[in-house]
């Protein structure tokens, strides 16, 4: 059995920086495993290039994502972007109210969607395991090929609090 790639720390200003707009969590998941041009990414997102661009920019200079090969198209260049590590530990509020925000869009936009939330209660070394088990299940799952529908899943284990102050407006 293959090891779960490590969990990348975006703790980092440049990192929590990049990671606090919803648009460049849609830009790592359309990349998800694969690579692809900014003309490919403007397409799959209905974006415009120019915010493409620069939101792909901010995640390079983060170090989220790297350049890959380039090709020769109608006498231009164009250059392949992928995600340069495959889990990321997203840390900080900003940057995980920008991830809620955007599977919270997608799940919402997807009828059939499924979930599930219960409310347990575990040790800590219990909430551990459990959470390595889940990534280990997600992470061993054999991918379908390309004509396969593309499915997120969300996976987490998190301490329930009863109280919880009122959220914060954007």
């Amino acid at each position: 059995m293959t090891e779960i790639p490590p969990l990348i720390d975006t703790s980092d200003p440049a990192s929590m920086r990049a990671l606090s707009h919803p648009t460049r969590h849609r830009l790592l998941a359309a990349l998800g495993d694969g690579q692809a041009t900014i003309s490919q990414l403007t397409n799959r997102l209905a974006i415009n290039k120019g915010n493409v661009a620069h939101h792909l920019g901010v995640l390079v200079d983060a170090g989220l994502v790297r350049k890959g090969p380039t090709r020769t198209v109608r006498g231009g260049t164009e250059q392949y972007y992928l995600r340069a590590h495959s889990r990321l530990d997203v840390t900080g509020d900003e940057p995980a109210r920008a991830m809620l925000d955007n599977l919270t869009a997608q799940i919402l936009a997807d009828a059939s969607a499924r979930l599930n939330h219960r409310v347990l209660r575990l040790t800590a070394r219990q909430a551990i395991a459990l959470a390595d088990h889940l990534d280990s299940v997600v992470h061993h799952l054999a991918p379908a090929p390309e004509r396969e529908e593309r499915y997120g899943v969300l996976v987490g284990v998190y301490r329930h609090r009863d109280v919880l102050p009122p959220p914060t407006e954007p």
